[in-house]
């Protein structure tokens, strides 16, 4: 009897092994592959393990905290870790987000699992910013470089993040590195859907932290509205535990203030993207931003920050708009082209989808991530 294959993926929150993960996971099933996954409170969150177990995977819990950095839980989460693998026995583990890749990594590497792979799929709260996060900062930098050396392929989704952990020696010269256009997009789920009429409305679709720009757009809306109150300024997004969280008392005054129309936490984005005319993500840094991803595949304009991971996604006045982080006046200056020429979001929305399909399409970006993992 012939042994199937057998490859772990594991994830830092459950809803993204779907969300992000569910193309590759049906590619790499559809050759043939055993495929387990593994996630924090996973077998509690029935809609994900349902859509799993459906498509015949193999589902697992993992005690893993995303935020903070006890030592103890960290350790149990490697503990945790280390004896799924052991169980399991898989010729393959994909880790990705930073503590899956710090902990499971080297847990791979003490049981002799031959193939090593980090998806490293942004930089987090504690690259983002310097000052009171310096010895987070330094503390994850170090966890990383002792995680990554036992890696046997370190995949980035922009070039920016890549170059900086190979200056920070974070990614040993030894470490084969490999960079992707993100987590790419399905275009046949995101289909381009008609701009609707009547000025532009803008769109932010984003966990509800200081670190996505989510200040400055609304300060941004702000001065827009002051002077064109007509306009729609939409919010996507969730508070969740990050450390850099949005608190509730600030989302609840701009609210009060009819300063944005927030829409709450969305499963399915679609309805959001299609009534929007111009999709905005002010962010920090990124890996690559799915849902600027998802606005270009059906036909919306960005305006984003010439930040890594956010700069790739837009050609400077062909599909949008780059300004600087942190600039709520390039932010304004941005929107108001959008105001004052009618026919900006339909030619740049239109440039949108054509880069989408050109570089990001899910297949094509899975395609190489299972050629350089040998599957």
């Amino acid at each position: 009897m012939i042994r199937k294959e057998k490859f772990l993926l594991i994830a830092g929150y459950a809803d993204s092994l779907i969300n992000f993960r569910g193309p590759l996971i049906k590619e790499i099933l559809r050759r043939g592959v055993e495929v387990h996954v593994a996630a924090p409170a996973i077998l509690s969150n029935s809609l994900v393990k349902s859509k799993l177990v459906t498509l015949g995977v193999n589902v697992h819990d993992i005690h893993l905290w995303r935020t903070g950095m006890n030592p103890l839980a960290d350790f149990c989460s490697l503990f945790d870790m280390y004896r799924l693998m052991r169980e399991i026995s898989p010729l393959h583990v994909l880790a990705y987000t930073s503590k899956p890749i710090i902990y499971g990594t080297p847990a791979a590497w003490l049981l002799g699992i031959p193939n090593r792979y980090a998806l490293v799929t942004g930089l987090g709260y504690a690259f983002t910013a310097p000052g009171q996060r310096g010895v987070l900062r330094r503390l994850v930098q170090v966890l990383y470089a002792r995680a990554l050396v036992r890696t046997s392929l370190v995949f980035f989704q922009n070039p920016d993040d890549e170059l900086l952990f190979r200056q920070l020696g974070l990614l040993a010269p030894s470490v084969r590195s490999c960079i992707l256009n993100g987590s790419g997009v399905d275009l046949s789920t995101f289909v381009v859907a008609p701009i609707p009429t009547g000025g532009p409305h803008f769109l932010l679709i984003a966990r509800l932290l200081g670190d996505k720009g989510v200040r400055e757009y609304v300060a941004a809306a702000c001065l827009v509205k002051a002077q064109y109150p007509q306009f729609k300024f939409s919010l996507v997004g969730w508070i969740d535990s990050n450390p850099d969280a949005i608190p509730q008392s600030e989302l609840d005054q701009w609210i009060h203030d009819g300063v944005i129309d927030y829409l709450g936490r969305m499963e399915d984005v679609r309805p959001a993207i299609a009534a929007c005319s111009v999709y905005v993500l002010p962010s920090y840094r990124e890996g690559t931003p799915r849902t600027v991803l998802e606005a270009m595949a059906m036909g919306r304009p960005i305006i984003t920050t010439d930040a890594p991971g956010c700069r790739e996604t837009v050609i400077d006045g062909e599909n949008g708009f780059l300004v600087p982080v942190r600039s709520v006046d390039a932010l304004v200056a941005a929107m108001e082209r959008f105001i004052k020429d009618p026919d900006l979001s339909l030619r740049m929305g239109k440039r949108s989808r054509e880069i989408a399909e050109e570089k990001y399409d899910v297949h094509k970006v899975n395609a190489v991530m299972i050629r350089e993992m040998g599957l």
